[in-house]
């Protein structure tokens, strides 16, 4: 079946130019479509969508480069342990960053750490230790300003038990624009920041922004009481170019960053006057791009300096001359340290602190992504569905070409989206124009195929009455004739009978009798196929389903059992409904009961019989094992029965269907006994009784194996009472599982059987 194909009186050239016309005017009524996808991505509502696609290109783009000297220092697992229990000692940290200064030139070294008070207990930490530790490292960062420490926003979470304060990052897309009312981020401990020596830098990122989990968008500034506080992969930018505070000049749609003779250094592009989005050199994983050592190692190489050794303080500086002229980041890496996330280049979490450097090489290499203005989601939009699904939707004899000329200009536009990323850094929108473009021009090829789907109906109403309809279905869009022959499936074989069915023809006019069956019939049918199972035939009053074909279904066995309670649930109802008309229904119909068999196994499901006449359906010994269920139910005095394998599938996928074991029954043709049960009913609304009554009952079940024969029949005495099946108060019933082995017990025990029993019941009618 060709999507492309037309009616052939719509083709034709002899179709008025009129009928054509009011055919395309109908391409209006599609417009609203389009539009919403617009809307939704011009509100953001596509924005994880979009991400995906967005991530997408960065991997295809791969890994790059940038002209900038990064390295990274790792507080990993190696440096936790050189860095020795909690809290730290904050001199380790000075000396670290001393010696990549001094030793090895480094430009300048930023900690994504934030050194606050709030970290550390006063009731188990020594305070003097702490205070020795803080003037050893303020000591080193007041002789060097290019040393920078984090200060962050702690929004959504409470920095410790004493401190109850949530510090929310002022974001100027908010509105949180009057300093005087923002709140100030957690700070660096005195004496490490004072009022005349330290520089701090944000590390907080604006998550909710980038609509996942992705920390994609970094504010450059906060606006505080205090001076503007200033992000700190831009404060390590500003050292790289030998520059401070001062030379930040913040517009509404930039930064610029000016020489001390005040010309243009750089300029970063903001959105929403505050925001810039990270673009993603490298990997985590990736030393060549991203160089990385752990902080144990640079303590290491700073002890060795001191070393009485010349091979060994040889060594230590040829070690940190590797950092010369570098931007040096020291953040955690360890995850016991908790601060990670994934990247477009990462699909698991890596260390936060590669978004700082990521950031550090967008700002210095001019490598920023940018985007289109908000009408361009609009007209991309627009303008793609329109012409994509007009040359979908064009048809005649150049409806082919046409159509995949549609699919090429769609492949185009992607192909673009990602030639314009790879070379200019641009990220145009994909989500709202190729969902717009694929959706609209879907149902215009939809209208093509209405006359294809009249003659599908067609054909469906010449089988349906003979056929199941998902084969009705298979048939059709095969195009195949239907054939002899069949397949191996596993399934689950349902067969149902109504009890003491003769006695209704006795009593109910051939019309009443109609009337009743299509009604009990309907309401069956209705159930099995809305729990997937597909109508085999019927039998006078008994209805047959397979639970597994021609539809495979992986939990086929619980939907039969689900389905055998919903069925006697409806019949229930039917039998309340019946008995509320009056005298149109005899006592017997309101006493209708209707018994079920099921099993699970493999069975052969196709087409069977004459070459002429035949029919889909299922058989095999497990087909015929599931009948007899039905019928052996009867022996029993339970309405629903199912053999062991039925028990096992279904239990697979949950413990919603309670089954109470029956014993093991030996039908009539099989020499094998088979493990059967009963189901009571389905969790949510089995009665405490019941419940009871199968405890009860399975304890009976255990003594009359053992030949307990006193001990059975006390339990079973007991569970008689719980039944939720009793003879002369349930309509129809005229016996229950715990009356029949009663009286199989006291048979026992006064002919107790051969020594070899293994406890088998054996049946001697079907």
């Amino acid at each position: 079946m060709s999507f492309n194909s037309r009616p052939p009186h719509l083709a034709s050239r002899t179709v008025p130019k009129l009928l054509r016309a009011k055919l395309d005017w109908r391409l209006l009524f599609l417009l609203p479509l389009p539009a919403l996808w617009a809307l939704l991505g011009h509100l953001g509502l596509l924005d994880r969508l979009e991400n995906q696609f967005l991530d997408l290109r960065f991997r295809l783009r791969g890994e790059i480069e940038a002209p900038v000297k990064l390295m990274y220092v790792d507080v990993d697992t190696r440096a936790l342990q050189a860095l020795g229990e909690r809290p730290w000692n904050r001199e380790k940290f000075g000396l670290a960053a001393q010696a990549l200064i001094e030793r090895g030139g480094a430009r300048a070294v930023g900690f994504d750490f934030v050194f606050s008070a709030l970290s550390q207990s006063s009731d188990v930490v020594d305070q003097t230790k702490v205070a020795a530790g803080n003037l050893a490292f303020a000591r080193v960062i007041r002789k060097y300003p290019n040393i920078l420490l984090a200060v962050q926003y702690t929004e959504g979470q409470t920095v410790t038990q004493d401190d109850k304060t949530v510090r929310k990052i002022p974001l100027l897309r908010l509105g949180m624009t009057d300093r005087t009312k923002n709140d100030v981020p957690e700070m660096p401990q005195y004496p490490l920041v004072g009022p005349t020596w330290g520089r701090v830098g944000l590390i907080d990122f604006d998550t909710e922004y980038g609509g996942d989990q992705v920390p994609r968008w970094v504010p450059m500034f906060a606006h505080t009481v205090n001076p503007t506080l200033y992000h700190l992969s831009l404060q390590l930018v500003l050292q790289s170019l030998g520059l401070d505070e001062q030379a930040v000049r913040i517009f509404a749609d930039r930064i610029d960053v000016v020489r001390r003779d005040e010309r243009l250094a750089l300029s970063i592009p903001l959105r929403e006057g505050q925001l810039v989005e990270v673009n993603w050199f490298s990997r985590w994983g990736n030393l060549a791009l991203s160089p990385r050592v752990s902080l144990a190692d640079v303590l290491g190489h700073q002890r060795m300096l001191a070393s009485a050794d010349a091979a060994e303080r040889a060594a230590a500086e040829e070690y940190f001359a590797a950092f010369r002229g570098a931007l040096v980041l020291v953040g955690p890496t360890d995850s016991l340290l908790q601060d990670l996330a994934p990247t477009p280049l990462d699909s698991t979490p890596v260390p936060k602190v590669g978004v700082h450097g990521n950031m550090i090489k967008t700002i210095l290499s001019g490598k920023f992504l940018h985007r289109p203005p908000a009408w361009f989601v609009w007209f991309g939009t627009l303008g793609l569905t329109v012409i994509v699904t007009g040359l979908a939707m064009a048809g005649g004899k150049r409806g082919l070409i046409l159509t995949l000329t549609a699919a090429v200009i769609l492949a185009a536009y992607v192909g673009l989206c990602f030639q314009f990323f790879r070379e200019g850094h641009v990220v145009l929108p994909m989500a709202a124009p190729l969902g717009a473009a694929l959706s609209t021009s879907f149902i215009g090829v939809v209208w093509q195929l209405i006359r294809e789907e009249k003659q599908k109906s067609r054909i469906k109403g010449m089988f349906s009455t003979y056929l199941a309809p998902q084969l009705v279905d298979k048939m059709v869009n095969s195009g195949e004739d239907p054939r002899l022959g069949g397949h191996e499936e596993e399934i689950t074989a349902y067969f149902s009978d109504i009890q003491n069915f003769s006695a209704f023809s006795e009593q109910l006019p051939p019309a009443q009798l109609v009337e009743l069956m299509n009604e009990y019939l309907t309401a069956c049918t209705d159930i099995v196929q809305e729990q997937g199972g597909t109508l085999d035939k019927y039998i006078g009053d008994a209805v047959v389903v397979m639970f597994g074909a021609p539809v495979a279904l992986p939990d086929h066995a619980l939907r039969a059992c689900i389905a055998t309670q919903l069925v006697q649930r409806r019949l229930g109802e039917l039998r309340e409904k019946w008995k509320s008309e009056g005298g149109k229904w005899p006592e017997i119909v309101w006493r209708m009961q209707s018994r079920i068999g099921l099993n699970s196994g493999v069975a052969t499901i196709g087409n069977m019989g004459s070459r002429t006449r035949f029919n889909y359906t299922m058989m095999g010994d497990n087909v015929n094992l599931a009948a007899r269920m039905e019928s052996a139910a009867k022996q029993w005095g339970v309405y629903t029965m199912v053999a062991d394998a039925t028990r096992i599938a279904a239990e697979k996928q949950g413990d919603r269907v309670v089954f109470r074991p029956l014993g093991k029954l030996q039908v009539v043709g099989r020499q094998q006994a088979v493990p059967v049960h009963e189901i009571v009913g389905l969790r949510e609304s089995l009665s405490a009784a019941a419940a009871e009554c199968v405890e009860i009952f399975g304890q009976g079940l255990a003594s009359y194996y053992a030949r307990d024969w006193d001990a059975a029949l006390a339990a079973f005495r007991r569970s008689a009472t719980l039944e939720p099946n009793q003879p002369g108060v349930t309509p129809g019933v005229k016996t229950n599982p715990s009356l029949e082995y009663i009286r199989i017990v006291e048979r026992y025990r006064v002919a107790p059987p051969a020594a070899d029993w293994d406890g088998r019941y054996v049946m001697t009618d079907k």
